[in-house]
């Protein structure tokens, strides 16, 4: 008696009246919209435009499904066109037979062209859909545990997957499911791809190589696992020979892609930057105003101060030097006519009125009074000494 167990769906497709509903399809497409939406935070953290992962995806998932079924048909050639079998079930995706070898390889065709016509690098792309595309493919793994199928060794864990199908020359019974061991192994790839590219700064397609090669590792073992039909070279199952080659050349990539072009892209879509979009992209558009407004307002200064002060001052200076100028006439008037008039001596006065004249100008009125007084003085010094000579002269005639 069986303690514990995975139950298989007694069915893997419902009907919506006319209308089928599959499981492995749902998984299938599940997966593609995680792998879109991830890619895309991804991308904008980078630097990249919001929606460009999913404009370049239009081309990238449908060459990925075609080269997926082509690897399964070609590899697996007499389950349709064997004696006995109808070559248009090769045609039938939903019933199973994606190799994510095909689809890799062929969906990278489908990303060239969009990163092409986007003028963006496809390493780079590659890079930022890594994570993306491990966790569809986790999640995609459990399309066949609806179809009750790439089951691994009879096994009685507790965690056996139970088969109850007969068909296709399955035996009903409890098997390892590897289904569920390779859909963890994909979330813990997918994990280490999103630590390993913030720890060491991943660019250039290294976060692509290395999903590619942590995932060739956790196939190698499962696949020995399975218990399917395939093709056996040296003893080993077909897929077990593509994942070490695929493994070698992934490791081998990362090694000679760092020494090349070391670091990350700096610039992974051209004219983002320019256009405010990439990582913070609302913040990064209010960065933009208020750079142009305090651009705005330094040239405002810029142009409003030294331009405004130095004709205010020049009109204060003109406005100054006119009153100065009007005071020094309207004293020059006054003294001349003071001493027109028979009032004090006239020496003094120019003095005083020069001296008024500087006062105004600002070079100091007390100083220019000083001056013009003592010569003033001093000719009427000499006028009184002369005068009283000539009077004892005089006297004494």
């Amino acid at each position: 008696m069986e303690i514990a167990y995975i139950p298989s769906p007694s069915h893997g497709v419902l009907h919506l009246g006319p209308i089928p509903l599959r499981g492995y399809a749902f998984c299938i497409i599940i997966g593609v919209f995680v792998a879109v939406w991830l890619g895309n935070k991804r991308w904008i953290a980078r630097g990249g435009r919001a929606g460009t992962v999913a404009d370049i995806a239009v081309w990238a998932v449908p060459f990925g499904l075609v080269g997926g079924r082509l690897y399964h048909v070609i590899t697996d050639y007499e389950l349709y066109f064997s004696e006995g079998r109808d070559w248009v079930d090769a045609f039938k995706v939903w019933q199973g037979g994606l190799g994510i070898w095909g689809a890799i390889a062929l969906g990278a065709v489908g990303a060239w062209i969009g990163c092409r016509r986007r003028g963006i690098p496809l390493p780079a792309w590659a890079d930022a859909l890594a994570p993306g595309i491990v966790f569809a493919q986790a999640i995609g793994r459990w399309g066949n545990w609806f179809n009750q199928e790439l089951y691994g060794k009879a096994t009685d864990v507790p965690w056996a997957l139970h088969i109850t199908s007969a068909t296709d020359g399955r035996v009903p019974g409890y098997y390892h499911p590897t289904f569920l061991y390779e859909s963890l192994w994909c979330v813990g790839v997918g994990f280490l791809v999103i630590w390993a590219d913030r720890r060491f700064t991943l660019g250039h397609g290294r976060a692509f190589a290395l999903y590619v090669a942590a995932y060739c590792v956790g196939r190698g073992w499962i696949e020995y696992m399975r218990v399917d039909d395939a093709h056996h070279f040296l003893g080993l199952r077909l897929n077990d020979w593509t994942a070490m080659v695929v493994f070698v050349l992934a490791v081998t990539y990362i090694v000679v892609s760092a020494r090349l072009r070391p670091g990350r892209e700096e610039i992974v879509e051209p004219g983002a930057d320019a256009s405010g979009e990439g990582e913070g992209e609302g913040d990064g558009d209010a960065g933009s105003g208020a750079s142009v407004g305090l651009d705005k307002k330094s040239d405002e200064k810029a142009d409003k101060k030294p331009g405004d002060k130095a004709d205010g001052e020049s009109d204060e200076k003109i406005g100054v030097g006119e009153k100065a100028a009007g005071k020094a006439g309207e004293k020059t008037d006054e003294r001349t006519g003071e001493s027109s008039g028979g009032g004090k001596p006239g020496a003094k006065a120019p003095g005083k009125t020069a001296g008024d004249a500087d006062a105004e100008h600002g070079t100091g009125a007390t100083s220019g009074a000083a001056a013009d007084a003592e010569p003033g003085a001093e000719v009427s010094a000499d006028s009184a000494g002369a005068a009283k000579s000539e009077a004892e002269s005089a006297k004494k005639g």
